[in-house]
Formats: structure tokens, sequence, C-alpha cells
């Protein structure tokens, strides 16, 4: 049998292990489940420092966890660790391995453990130790001359680790802290064969050439500067996949009876204390002072979208009331976490806000569902839904939590939707379901959100009349499918390899002549392209036609149509297309109606 890592698209051998539990007893696990893995990647880590400390004796030993695809060791050493010197740890790693070295834990008394660190002249583990209660029961676990600070468990011995390899160096402050001490921090990841770490070389530089920070400016989409930290600068080929996967998105939502608005990107700071986002989130916000005026660039739209509800008196006729917005947004990020398009200051949302009454969330969230199938169906993307629950922080009454929380699972269970439970990181105001959708590497990503608030409501008094008259309070449902624009276009080029379906594509069709004199004819072929409502250019450089193939093909444009003497006397075009190469000559109209038609029905290449 066999699973698949979420996060890398790597296929994992359900192999088991044995590992050495902390009562001495034996017990097996599998790689392919979460747990078998942070074991088995934490033993390797293990083994790297151990390396490490083989190398680099003066070296001093942080902290090693296993991570999400592999685990890492954070070094203060007094030299640089180099590409080269990884080889030679590495090396040092397959000599531990042979050694067949026990792994075993011991249990000592925080004075204990602290004596022996201080012989072992470790800081960080000393530290760590330091943290802890004085009454601590402390474990360490040894392998050969090497003993690390830890809570384990480990597999029993060093010759378990069947194939690993470090993948690069980076800087890492100690404990996150800024103004602490600058550590080396080794990442590696490690398998149980060498068919699984080869899979997973080969997506990782697979994933390396479809970076969309790599492939954005390349083909002329977007780009980022240095006087707009965070903020993208939208190109016009880029521009014109932003554009049109808003029109998909509005399309859509039209159908499903949303009525799009637009609020204004600064508003008063009392809004926010109102909606509460100053106290959950005011480290994420912009801030204005102006003439004694204190306002905030918005960071979301729902409080504003509250606003428009309250305008007037509701009925329960008029719900649900579906509002949605395209509205530039603005959340401060620190400049560490800053990566592209997936992690950016200044983005928009296919946002909507839903107002039901509580018999309408059921069939609301069904109709959200067949939102997310039919877009993210679109690109042949499947996904997961996690249902996160209250966080530490939320806010209201934790009876309309559990209200909130139990209608999300009917509506899921009602139409048979599998979902996992991630508890305590719903948002401060209300429980969501997150939508993991997997790419074409099999890598997952956080996309949309739907998420169910009793609380905002309350919080700006938001009524609705019923049919008796009384008053009384809607739910609000937020949701976004895309989520951000800006992330999702991110996760799309490294999805498509920047080779965007032909609906998507910025260039559809571009028309190559042979020669100046089949100039006449190509303009006339791009002409009948663009009345068709095509995206269309014509080549007219002084280039070779060899080259203007070429650079199309580099600019990843779904057709090329070459026409020259016969092309212009028979009038048709000779076809090449990105995906199959020459397709031979063909009737200009068929080759017309072939790309629209394929546009139109927005297929996949």
């Amino acid at each position: 049998m066999t699973a698949v890592n979420p996060i890398s698209g790597v296929v994992l051998t359900m192999a088991e292990f044995s590992v050495k539990l902390a009562d001495g007893s034996i017990q097996s696990f599998d790689f392919s489940n979460p747990e078998g893995r942070e074991i088995y990647r934490h033993s390797t880590a293990h083994i790297l420092a151990q390396a490490v400390k083989r190398v680099f004796p003066e070296a001093r030993l942080a902290i090693g966890p296993a991570i999400e695809d592999g685990f890492y060791y954070d070094i203060d050493s007094p030299q640089a660790i180099t590409p080269e010197d990884l080889e030679r740890i590495e090396a040092e790693m397959k000599n531990i391995i042979k050694e067949n070295l026990p792994i075993e834990r011991e249990v000592l008394t925080r004075d204990e453990a602290l004596n022996l660190f201080r012989e072992l002249n470790e800081p960080y583990k000393l530290e760590l130790i330091e943290d802890l209660p004085p009454d601590s029961e402390i474990s360490i676990y040894r392998q050969g001359e090497f003993v690390d600070l830890c809570r384990g468990p480990h597999v029993p011995s060093t010759k378990r680790i069947k194939a690993f390899k470090l993948l690069s160096v980076a800087g890492a402050y100690w404990r996150g802290d800024e103004k602490r001490p600058m550590l080396q921090r080794i990442y590696g990841t490690s398998f149980t064969s060498k068919e699984e770490l080869e899979q997973f070389l080969w997506q990782r530089e697979e994933a390396k050439r479809r970076d969309h920070r790599k492939l954005g400016p390349e083909l002329d989409l977007f780009s980022f500067r240095e006087e707009a930290p965070g903020f993208a600068f939208w190109h016009p080929r880029g521009l014109v996949v932003y554009n049109t996967l808003v029109q998909f998105s509005q399309g859509i939502q039209e159908r499903y009876g949303y009525r799009e608005v637009a609020t204004p990107s600064i508003m008063d700071v009392k809004l926010w204390h109102r909606s509460g986002h100053y106290n959950h989130y005011r480290e994420n916000m912009y801030f204005i002072d102006k003439e004694d005026e204190h306002f905030a660039v918005k960071p979301m739209n729902c409080p504003a979208h509250c606003l428009i509800y309250s305008t007037g008196i509701r009925s329960y006729r008029d719900l649900p009331l579906r509002l949605s917005e395209y509205g530039r947004l603005a959340r401060f990020e620190r400049s560490g976490t800053l990566h592209g398009l997936l992690r950016v200051r200044g983005f928009v949302q296919d946002d909507a806000h839903l107002f039901v009454r509580e018999d309408q969330i059921q069939e609301e969230i069904h109709s959200v569902l067949k939102i997310v199938d039919e877009i993210y169906g679109t690109f042949g993307m499947s996904y997961e839904i996690k249902l996160s629950t209250r966080p530490e922080d939320f806010m209201g009454d934790p009876a309309l939590w559990d209200k909130a929380e139990e209608s999300l699972v009917q509506a899921l269970k009602a139409v048979g939707r599998p979902y996992t439970v991630n508890p305590g990181d719903g948002a401060f105001y209300g429980p969501k379901l997150d939508f993991d959708v997997l790419d074409s590497l099999g890598r997952r990503w956080q996309c949309a959100t739907v998420q169910l608030d009793f609380q905002m409501p309350e919080r700006f008094d938001l009524t609705y009349v019923d049919e008796n008259g009384q008053q009384k309070r809607p739910v609000m449902i937020h949701r976004a499918i895309m989520g951000s624009l800006e992330r999702f276009i991110g996760i799309l080029v490294e999805h498509f390899a920047g080779a965007f379906p032909v609906w998507l594509a910025p260039v559809q069709a571009r028309v190559i002549p042979i020669a100046e004199r089949h100039l006449a004819y190509a303009k006339e072929v791009t002409s009948r392209l663009k009345q068709a409502g095509l995206r269309a250019e014509l080549d007219e450089r002084s280039e070779k036609v060899g080259y203007k193939i070429r650079q199309a093909q580099v600019e990843k444009v779904p057709y090329m149509l070459i026409v020259g003497d016969r092309e212009a006397e028979a009038g048709q075009v000779s076809l090449r297309s990105r995906a199959k190469g020459e397709e031979g000559a063909a009737p200009l109209d068929e080759v017309v109606s072939r790309i629209k038609e394929e546009a139109v029905g927005r297929r996949l290449n």
C-alpha cells in the first residue's frame, strides 16, 4: 500500500520500522503516517548533529526538530558551513549509520542535566533546561559518544535510517528572536527507501523549475520592487490573467445570486474596535493619523459589509443577502516572511459575506461547496477540507461558538463531505472550513475558507424582521474561494509551470509571417482571431521564423499560426501548438473555431 505526502506530493510506501519507547518496549510505526515520519526524521536529525560535532568539534547545538518534509538542526559554528561542508557532513552521517550505534534513552534530574551539558559546553541546551520547572525529569538520548536533550522517541539504532539527503543551509535566529544570536540551520530529509528519496529530490527540482518567482518575471507577468516590498507590480500580460480570473469568478457568483459591492479602503479606527479586529489583529494592520483623525487601511471587507447590511430595514424575505467584493486589502507581514505572490502585503480576494437566517445555513454552505467544486475543477485541482475550531483568543459567547461548529459539522455530513478537525485554528470570530488544494505536483495549498460567524452580527447589532414581525439576528458566512488572487495566481503559475490553458493564457495565439511579403495576410489572420474574441499578437519583427517560434515557445504561447505563400493563397495557416508541436496546414476558419472552442470551454491543455 502507498500514501501521498501532502506537502511534496511524494508517494510514500507504508514501510514499518521499530521504535523504542520510554518504557523500553518496542513498537512499530508506519512511515506513511505523520507520527512515524516525525520519529524517523527526528532520529535522522540526531545523526546530523552527531556528524556536525565530529566534523566541527567547536560547534554548539541548538534544536533539531522534524518538519513537514524533513528536518533541520540549528548550529552555532565558529565558521560558516558551506555546500562543500554539507558533503563532508553527509559522509560522516553515512559512517554513523554504518556503525549501527544503539540510540538509548536516559532520564536525569534537572540538576544532573545541567551538570552534563555544562561539561559538554552546550549553552543552548542549558538555556532550554533552565526554562524547565526545578522538579522536572529530563530525558536525554545517547548514540555512541553523542548525547542530546530530547523527549523522543527514536528508532533503536542509527542503522535503521535507510536514505537521507542534506538540502541547504540558511540563517535562523535563536528562538526566532532577531536580538539573539544568528545560527546556521542545516535542512535535510530522509525516507525509508532510496526510491522515495530520489522521487522527492526530483519533485524538489521540478518545484524549483516551476517557481513563480522565476517564471513570473520571465513571462512578463509581474515584478516586485524594493520601493513597495510585499506589493506586486502587475505587467500587462499578468493583468490579463488577473482580470480573467476576476471575470470567471464574477460570472459564477452572478449565477448563484451574489451582488457585487465596493467599499472604502481606509476607514475610521473606531470601526475596527467595534468589529474586534483592533484587539485581535492590529499587529497586522496599517494605520494613518491625519488632522487628529485616526484611520486604518482595511485588511478585510467584513466590517464594511456589515455597514452596508445595516443601511435599511431587512425582512426575512431579503435573506440570504450575498454581498461580494474584489476590494484591495493590505495586511502587514514581517519582511522575513514575504515570499513572492504567496505571501504579500497587498492583495485582492474573491471575497463575499452571506447574511442568512439560521435555517438557511446548511443550504448556503452547500451552495458554496458547489462553487468550490466548479472553480477548482476548472483548474484540475482536488482538495481536502479541514474544520478549524475555536482558538484561545476567541471573541464572544462560547455557546454561540458551539452552535457554529455544530452547524458546520452538520452541513458537511448532510452532503457526505469528509473532513479532518484542526483544533484551535478558527478565526477569532468564528469556526471555519479550510480547503487544502492539491496541485499538479501533489503539493498542498490552503486556499478557500468558509467561516460561520455569530459574533459580528451581534457587535454591529444587525437584525431582520421575521414572519411574526419580531427582530431576529442574522448569521454571517464569510467565504473566499480562490482566496487572495495574488497567491492563487502564484499557485497557478507553478501548477501549470507557466503554461496556462488557452482560456487563461495572456496571449492565446501568435501569428508569425515567414517573410515581409506575407505581412498583409498575417494582419488579416490576426484581425480574424481578434474578431473572434481571442487574444492574438502579430510578430512582425524582421527575425527568422525559427527564432520567432522558439520565442513563442519560451513565452508558452498556446498556438502559433505560421503563414507563407501557400497559406496566403489557400486561406490557411500552418498550425503549431505548444503541446504537440507542428500540426500541419488547416483552413483559417477551422483553426479560429478550434482555439475559440477551447477557450470558451475552459478546457485544460
